[in-house]
């Protein structure tokens, strides 16, 4: 079964940070690209970060500087270091995987881990 998993979410204070996970099952990442997007209440969708399998990445005006999207190939994983987090940057987090290089047209979701920055 292929599948994404998403690790690491919780609750932090502003200016504080956390590191997601994002664990393939079932396929290997290393031919994808791989993205985080996010979903706050009452908002859309919101494309956060891309990997490509160049390892080359780009980011959201909104998180640049302060967020980092990193693969481990050899663990099948896909990491997105988050400092400085914000309360706006509370949202559910989920991974997906692309065989689109700018990870626009998504094959697989994963079901998304919360993330809340709150005093």
């Amino acid at each position: 079964q292929l599948q994404l998993v998403e690790s690491g979410g919780g609750l932090v204070q502003p200016g504080g940070s956390l590191r997601l996970s994002c664990a393939a099952s079932g396929f290997a990442l290393d031919y994808y690209s791989i993205g985080w997007f996010r979903q706050a209440p009452g908002k859309e969708h919101e494309g956060v970060s891309c990997i490509n399998s160049t390892d080359s990445s780009t980011y959201a005006d909104s998180v640049k500087g302060r967020f980092t999207i990193s693969r481990d190939n050899a663990k099948n994983t896909v990491y997105l270091q988050m400092n400085n987090l914000k309360p706006e940057d509370t949202a559910v987090y989920h991974c997906t995987a692309s065989m689109d290089p700018g990870c626009y047209t998504v094959d697989y979701w994963g079901q998304g881990t919360q993330v809340t920055v709150s005093s």
